[in-house]
């Protein structure tokens, strides 16, 4: 019986056809030398466009199962290459929630470089925001033999998931990279409750007496621990607290998945109908903050004049906006680093800290308002840029 391609499977097309040549070369239908086919006699044999057919056939002469004669086609080699042993190489699997996430690609980097001066493999995979797609990505990097992993946890919990908790008692080396509440796991990151501080505190030193937080939502962990440094900022400064400036836009089971920028967007879009409107603004994070200014534009809302607003993280865009966002530094190419020197040292059974907090940075830019604001001597000590 011929094969046939299974429109109902989940599995790509150009996958399944590679599957199906691997067979037949395997079952000794197909000899090394002879010919597959052409593109055309293919596509009508698998039904399938002639596009896909190509993608197919380029990744098995990729694998070295297949190679090509120019202007003759394609065939079977005589000695396919091996597969790539990992247990032959130092290999570090990295885990990302979001591959496209700004301030976890920004850590990415810092891994991808520390790595290769150390000499490690870097085997990355995106969770696409699914917590189950995260849990078989930790262990088929386990199954295939990595010697450690990187993790950016989708979960928003103070206690670690059921997979985290099962590496965590193997004594497995792992570090994770998104917060990790938790004293008991590994962990490297900024001080996210100072960061909260740092925010409000230079917002109130500029002058503003009514400063709101913007928090993602109450199911998640981290924008309440900014908000913590937040309301310390409001105690240390005599400024009494007011639940009326402290705006949730998510939900109470915050999904790790929600548009963070439409969020912000659609409270700027809100902000002139709010009874109880702040002077100032810290924001959970800057894409939150870069959709609030986007709407605010929109709206007419001029900042800083109108609102001034302070986002966190620091990611690339952020200094690019319509209006530079003053914003909190995370030093994530540090973060990025220290990861894998961490992961090394744990390969290698060295003592070290289970972890490892680092302080984060206020950046000044224009959002603030500071750079309008007399007496600039007052802001000596924060970086500018």
């Amino acid at each position: 019986m011929p094969d046939a391609i299974n429109f109902n499977d989940p599995t790509p097309l150009y996958e399944q056809i590679e599957k199906f040549i691997k067979r037949k070369i395997k079952s000794g239908e197909l000899k090394p030398g002879d010919p597959i086919g052409s593109h055309k006699d293919l596509s009508i044999e698998y039904n399938v466009s002639i596009i896909t057919v190509k993608k197919a056939l380029s990744n098995l002469v990729n694998e070295g199962i297949l190679y090509t004669r120019v202007g003759k086609g394609s065939y079977v080699s005589d000695q396919p290459q091996k597969k790539f042993d990992i247990s032959q190489h130092k290999t570090i699997g990295l885990v990302l929630r979001d591959i496209k996430h700004p301030f976890f690609s920004l850590i990415v980097h810092g891994i991808e470089e520390r790595a290769y001066e150390l000499g490690y493999n870097i085997l990355l995979s995106s969770s696409s925001n699914k917590i189950e797609k995260e849990e078989s990505q930790i262990n088929h990097f386990r199954d295939i033999g990595v010697d450690g992993l990187i993790i950016a946890s989708l979960s928003l919990e103070y206690r670690a998931t059921d997979y985290i908790q099962k590496i965590h008692r193997e004594n497995f080396p792992y570090i994770m990279v998104s917060y990790m509440h938790d004293p008991d796991y590994w962990y490297v990151g900024s001080d996210q409750e100072l960061g909260g501080f740092m925010a409000t505190e230079h917002l109130i030193k500029l002058g503003y007496k009514s400063v709101g937080y913007l928090h993602i939502g109450k199911g998640n962990l981290l924008s309440e621990v900014r908000k913590n440094g937040y309301n310390r900022a409001l105690n240390e400064n005599n400024i009494p607290f007011d639940s009326d400036l402290l705006f949730f836009l998510g939900k109470e089971n915050f999904d790790s998945g929600t548009d963070r920028f439409q969020l912000g967007y659609e409270f700027g879009k809100s902000f002139k109908s709010l009874q109880k409107k702040p002077d100032a603004l810290l924001i959970y994070s800057d894409l939150t903050a870069l959709g609030f200014e986007q709407a605010a534009m929109e709206e007419g809302i001029i900042i800083p004049d109108d609102i001034a607003i302070v986002g966190f993280d620091d990611i690339m865009l952020s200094q690019y906006s319509s209006v530079p966002l003053t914003t909190i530094h995370q030093p994530s190419d540090k973060i990025g680093r220290m990861a894998v020197d961490i992961i090394q040292k744990r390969i290698d059974g060295s003592g070290v800290g289970n972890r490892t907090i680092l302080k984060p940075t206020l950046i000044v830019r224009d959002s603030c308002g500071a750079k309008k604001i007399k007496g600039q001597n007052l802001f000596s000590e924060i970086t500018n840029n």
